[in-house]
C-alpha cells in the first residue's frame, strides 16, 4: 500500500535520509566493485581507476553519510533544539547525492564540475552544525564538527592528485580520511560505549565497574592525533607502526575497562564493543606489517574499513534509529546475523590472501557478497523504521 506524504517520514530528521542512503550506498558501491572486479571491461577507458572510485566512495560517500546522519541528530540533543527536518534536511540530502552522481565515470562530469561539487557535502554540513553549538555554548563539540573540515580538506587532496598535483595526493587524501575516521571512532565511541554499557548493566542490576580513566581517556585520543601526524609526515614508516602499536596498546587498555564480556545477551551493545575491538585488531595489525612485514597483517587497512567502521557504523545506526523513532531499543530478529556477516566480511577479506594466496579471487567475492547480503537485510528492516512517523506522534 502507498505511504500518503503525511505517512512518509524521510525528512523529519536527519538520521532518517542519511542512513538508509548509508545502507543503500554500501550496497551498491560494492555491486558495482566486484561487477568491475571481475569485469574490468565494464569500466569506461581513461576513467578514474576503479580502485580508486571504490575507496573514495566508501569513505566519501558511505562513511560520510553515516557521519551526516549521526550529526544531525546528535546536535539537537547537544543543545536541546529541534532535529533538523524538511527542505534544510533535503538540501543537504541531495548536497549528498549530487556529489555521488558527480563522481560516477559513467557520466563524464568534468574534472572540475565533479570535484566542486563532490566537496560541497562536508562544509555546507560543517555551517549547519556549527551555528547551533555555538549559540548553545557547546563548545566542546565543536571539535567534531572541525573535522568535517579535515575530511574536505582529505577529499580536495584525493581530487588534486587525481589531477597529478600533489603527487599521490589521492593516496594521501585516502589514508587521511581514514586516520579521521579512527579519531571520529575513538572519541564518539568513548563517549556512547561505556555509557550506554554502564546505563544496561546497571537496569538488570548488575554493578560492573565500567570505567574511563581520565589518563587512559587522554593518551587514547592523543596516541590518535600523534598517528595522524606521522602518518602524514612519514607515511608507511616504522615510525608510524611504533605510533600504531601505542595507540593499540591503549585503546586496547581501554575497552578492557568497558565490561563488554557482561554485553552478550544484548545485541546493541556488544556490536559496539565488536567494532571497537575491530579498531585494535587493525591498529595492532598495521604496527605488525609496518614495523615486520607480517604477511597476515597486509590487510589492516580492510580490518579498519570493512571491520571497525562498518561495524561501528551499523552498531550506530541501528540502535539511533530505533531510539530516535520510538522503538524499544531492541536489536530485531535479523540484525545480529547483519552484525556477524558484516565481521564475517572483514576476517575473509583480511586475512584470507595470507593464508590462501592463490584464491583471491574467491576471498574479495565472498567477502564483497557477505557484505551486499549484510546491507540488503539492514535495508528490509531499517527501510520501513526510517521512512514512517515515529511510534510514538513525537516530531523526529
Amino acid at each position: 500500500m502507498q505511504l500518503s506524504m503525511q505517512r512518509f517520514a524521510l525528512f523529519e530528521g536527519g538520521f532518517r535520509p542519511f542512513f538508509l542512503l548509508a545502507g543503500l550506498d554500501a550496497l551498491t558501491n560494492m555491486a558495482v566493485w566486484l561487477t568491475v572486479y571481475f569485469y574490468p571491461e565494464t569500466w569506461p577507458a581513461g576513467a578514474i581507476s576503479a580502485i580508486y572510485w571504490h575507496a573514495h566512495e566508501m569513505l566519501f560517500g558511505f562513511a560520510a553519510a553515516a557521519i551526516g546522519g549521526f550529526l544531525l541528530t546528535a546536535v539537537p540533543n547537544w543543545t536541546g533544539k529541534p532535529p533538523y527536518r524538511g527542505p534544510l534536511l533535503g538540501l543537504l540530502t541531495a548536497l549528498w547525492l549530487a556529489g555521488r552522481i558527480a563522481v560516477l565515470p559513467f557520466l563524464n562530469f568534468t574534472p572540475v564540475v565533479a570535484t566542486a561539487v563532490d566537496l560541497a557535502f562536508f562544509p555546507v554540513l560543517a555551517l549547519v552544525l556549527a551555528p547551533a553549538l555555538v549559540r548553545a555554548g557547546k563548545f566542546g563539540n565543536l571539535p567534531l564538527v572541525g573535522l568535517l573540515l579535515l575530511l574536505f580538506a582529505a577529499n580536495f587532496c584525493f581530487h588534486l592528485g587525481l589531477g597529478g598535483s600533489p603527487e599521490l595526493g589521492q593516496h594521501v587524501g585516502l589514508y587521511a580520511a581514514i586516520d579521521i575516521i579512527v579519531l571520529m571512532i575513538v572519541v564518539i565511541g568513548g563517549r556512547i560505549i561505556p555509557s550506554f554499557t554502564r546505563n544496561a548493566l546497571l537496569k538488570r542490576g548488575v554493578q560492573a565497574p565500567v570505567q574511563s580513566r581520565t589518563a587512559i581517556e587522554r593518551g587514547a585520543i592523543v596516541s590518535i592525533l600523534l598517528m595522524i601526524v606521522v602518518d602524514m609526515a612519514l607515511p608507511l614508516s616504522r615510525m608510524s607502526g611504533a605510533v600504531s602499536l601505542l595507540a593499540a596498546v591503549l585503546q586496547a587498555i581501554r575497552l578492557s575497562q568497558w565490561q563488554g564480556h557482561r554485553t552478550w545477551r544484548e545485541p546493541l551493545l556488544w556490536v559496539l564493543h565488536l567494532g571497537y575491538g575491530w579498531l585494535v585488531l587493525a591498529l595492532f595489525l598495521k604496527a605488525g606489517y609496518l614495523l615486520f612485514d607480517m604477511a597476515i597483517a597486509a590487510k589492516w587497512v580492510h580490518a579498519l574499513t570493512v571491520g571497525a567502521f562498518t561495524t561501528m557504523i551499523l552498531a550506530v545506526m541501528t540502535r539511533a534509529s530505533l531510539g530516535h523513532t520510538g522503538q524499544p531499543l531492541i536489536a530485531p530478529k535479523p540484525m545480529p546475523t547483519v552484525y556477524v556477516l558484516v565481521s564475517l566480511a572483514a576476517v575473509i577479506r583480511v586475512f584470507g590472501p595470507a593464508i590462501w594466496p592463490q584464491q583471491y579471487d574467491v576471498i574479495v567475492g565472498l567477502s564483497g557478497g557477505l557484505w551486499i547480503a549484510a546491507f540488503a537485510i539492514y535495508l528490509w528492516i531499517y527501510g520501513p523504521i526510517l521512512t514512517r512517523p515515529r511510534r510514538d506522534g513525537k516530531p523526529g
